[in-house]
């Protein structure tokens, strides 16, 4: 199955459940102190999760594009992107818990629609503390459609609750869902969310508290449902991988590398682990200089983390051993898989192409002296990291990352 063909069953399904389509919001958020990037679908819907009426309805379904950088540093595992696009459906003071379960089960397991192998699949719901209650309406809707109670792990907030998406605003206790990616005739009889074969790929959130800035959890106006589907997760699950940097969605990215390097995917954990970096950060850096808000690599804010972004793809590519200017030809080639669906993509390919080049030539200098300089330490201090910056103009966080993959 393709993504297309995902994206087009995720909408169409929640049509059929009345729920009205919306676009995906700009990556770059309006308006929002709080946060640097679209982190999730609800994003543009805050006031709307709040209590005000949305223009549309209560009910509503989308694909959003989404950056998340808070974990950058996991990304080089299999299943760990900065861009991703998120299905989403949502009931703004609609229905609730039993209506979303059981439409997240109907979507994923019917064979109208994903058919995914029920034994392959687990969940998971909150088990409560001092803030609120054990989830026990979820935990009893799962078992209601045949779930056994060996595949429903009850977890802490550090697991089953969502949000806010900044300091404060909307949240809730959620119900996720997991999917076996390893051999079928080893599929564990109980779920241990500790297991990396069980990968996440739905998350029902129950928007019930809104945390205000003293901290607190107070019950919001509406009860509201925010599910995120992550679509880079589900395609690699449904086509049978356990590495989404193999679905089509990553493939030609791979592919542009292993022709720039000479080296092959797969060769080394290392190796492996470089190209997924690149292709991953720079298919972010791709979609956020496409979005039509202008960000320019920069030094604050936004700005930063884009910078970071396209730096930590070159430093990288510098370890493959290309030597050329190349972060704007993976650009092209994730400009040629998303630009049917993302048009903005084609529309602003100039700016995107010369704004990858122009950072990689200003970075490569730096990056070529501050290597060297860096080869000669047998250990680093904070003075060394420090006269690596103030001599060479070498970031603080690639000399971090560089002691530790050397173990100094």
């Amino acid at each position: 199955m393709s993504s297309e063909e995902i994206r087009r069953l995720y909408l169409d399904f929640f049509r059929s459940k009345n729920h009205v389509v919306i676009p995906s919001a700009s990556l770059i958020p309006e308006n929002d102190p709080t946060v640097l990037f679209t982190t999730a679908g609800m994003h543009p819907l805050v006031p709307y999760l709040m209590g005000q009426k949305h223009p549309q309805g209560q009910r509503l379904v989308n694909v959003q594009k989404c950056v998340r950088t808070g974990d950058i540093d996991d990304v080089g595992g299999a299943t760990r992107h900065t861009f991703f696009e998120m299905l989403g459906n949502w009931s703004l003071g609609g229905y609730f818990k039993k209506e979303a379960i059981e439409m997240s089960w109907e979507f994923l397991t019917s064979p109208k629609w994903l058919n995914l192998d029920k034994n392959r699949l687990a969940v998971s719901v909150f088990a409560g503390d001092s803030d609120a209650p054990f989830d026990e309406e979820s935990f009893n809707i799962w078992k209601n459609l045949g779930v056994s109670e060996k595949r429903i792990a009850k977890l802490p907030k550090k697991n089953n609750w969502w949000g806010p998406a900044g300091e404060t605003g909307p949240c809730g206790p959620d119900t996720e869902m997991f999917y076996w990616v390893g051999n079928a005739d080893k599929i564990p009889e109980g779920f241990n969310d500790d297991n990396g074969l069980w990968v996440e790929i739905w998350n029902d959130v129950f928007m019930q508290f809104n945390k205000n800035s003293q901290g607190k959890y107070e019950k919001l106006v509406q009860q509201n449902v925010d599910t995120g589907m992550g679509l880079e997760r589900v395609l690699a699950a449904i086509n049978g991988f356990n590495d989404n940097y193999k679905t089509e969605l990553f493939g030609p990215l791979i592919q542009k590398i292993e022709e720039l390097s000479g080296k092959k995917y797969g060769e080394s954990l290392e190796i492996t682990r470089a190209m997924r970096i690149i292709v991953d950060h720079i298919k972010a850096a791709t979609f956020i200089l496409g979005d039509e808000r202008w960000l320019m690599p920069s030094n604050v804010g936004a700005g930063y983390v884009l910078r970071r972004l396209i730096r930590r793809a070159v430093r990288n590519g510098f370890s493959l051993g290309i030597k050329e200017i190349f972060t704007s030809k993976i650009a092209e080639e994730v400009i040629k898989i998303y630009s049917e669906v993302y048009p903005e993509l084609g529309k602003n390919k100039d700016f995107i192409i010369s704004q990858l080049n122009k950072e990689e030539e200003k970075f490569n200098e730096t990056l070529e002296k501050g290597l060297k300089e860096f080869e000669h330490l047998k250990a680093i201090s904070g003075r060394d990291a420090f006269n690596l910056y103030q001599t060479y103009g070498f970031p603080f966080e690639i000399t971090k990352e560089l002691a530790e993959e050397k173990g100094m």
